[in-house]
């Protein structure tokens, strides 16, 4: 991918989260910091030169697409394209794994390990998604530690904000 990165900062029912892109190709998803500032610190850590920009069509449906998944009323971020080619192998397998995890259902870590061809890897498939370039699109918030409980997850609020992903696609977690 060539050219500038552009990013533009949009609400959601978890907060304002912000998404990155080069030309039509999204580059990356933030999830939402404590404020507007910090998210877009986040991204000019992330990315050199990044700048404020008017989304491109299909960056803008995969907002539209996110923004619906979130409030529960669709699922179609699993046609947002990534490039998940320059990402490590395992984590290339990962990622495609998780991406077919349906709205409102989930896998344990070790299920997505067995899923990859590495049983026993869930630790290994929990830092995988810890990287995740592209939250929400990559639905990592669906994988879940064994038994059904919440596991963790990195970003900003922790797993409260993966419940509240969670609870808008009708996900009921165990206590």
């Amino acid at each position: 991918m060539n050219g500038p990165v552009e990013y533009v900062l949009f609400d959601t029912p978890i907060g304002r989260c912000a998404i990155a892109w080069r030309g039509d190709a999204i580059a990356g998803v933030q999830l939402p910091e404590a404020t507007d500032a910090e998210t877009r610190r986040r991204l000019d850590d992330r990315f050199d030169g990044v700048a404020e920009g008017v989304p491109p069509i299909p960056v803008q449906h995969a907002i539209d697409a996110m923004v619906a998944s979130l409030r529960g009323e669709a699922d179609d971020v699993a046609d947002v394209p990534v490039d998940l080619d320059v990402l490590p192998p395992f984590q290339r397998k990962v990622f495609e794994v998780v991406r077919t995890i349906p709205a409102g259902e989930t896998l344990s870590y070790g299920e997505v390990a067995a899923a990859v061809g590495s049983p026993g890897a869930a630790r290994a498939v929990g830092q995988a998604l810890g990287r995740n370039p592209y939250p929400i699109v990559i639905p990592c918030h669906r994988v879940l530690a064994a038994g059904g409980r919440i596991g963790g997850f990195t970003a900003q609020g922790g797993v409260s904000v993966k419940a509240k992903m969670l609870a808008a696609e009708g996900v009921e977690l165990r206590a």
